[in-house]
């Protein structure tokens, strides 16, 4: 897989808007996600993260018990890479099979001198 990092300026300049902020903050405080990861995901602070649960916490607002929901889109993220990398291996292996197997056909070809691997339309 690609590793797409920012570099320390492109992080900086980086703008997050106050629903997305407050929609992590949920997250969090749900427990559906954790801090470090938003900040691997997203490439963020913690110290930032801490700042966007300070500013925006209900938490503190409200001593009401919340219901969890559906998974959030950070852990989405985190399931589809995992899934990703596993499906990637998997094609490897694959791949390395099929060349075994075109190198055995090769070896079969040359050792009883017969065509193995016809071409499409030709006859007998």
């Amino acid at each position: 897989m690609k590793s797409t990092t920012l570099t320390r300026g492109e992080r900086q300049n980086r703008h997050f808007s106050v629903s997305f902020k407050v929609k992590k903050v949920q997250e969090i405080e749900r427990g559906i996600t954790r801090i470090s990861e938003i900040c691997k995901e997203y490439e963020v602070s913690d110290t930032s993260v801490r700042k966007w649960i300070l500013k925006y916490s209900t938490m503190k607002k409200k001593a009401e018990r919340l219901i969890v929901e559906s998974k959030s889109d950070t852990q989405k993220i985190l399931d589809l890479k995992k899934q990703i990398a596993e499906l990637e291996r998997l094609l490897g292996q694959k791949q390395i099979q099929l060349e075994f197997k075109d190198t055995m056909i090769e070896i079969a070809e040359e050792m009883y001198k017969i065509d193995i691997k016809k071409k499409l339309g030709t006859k007998e």
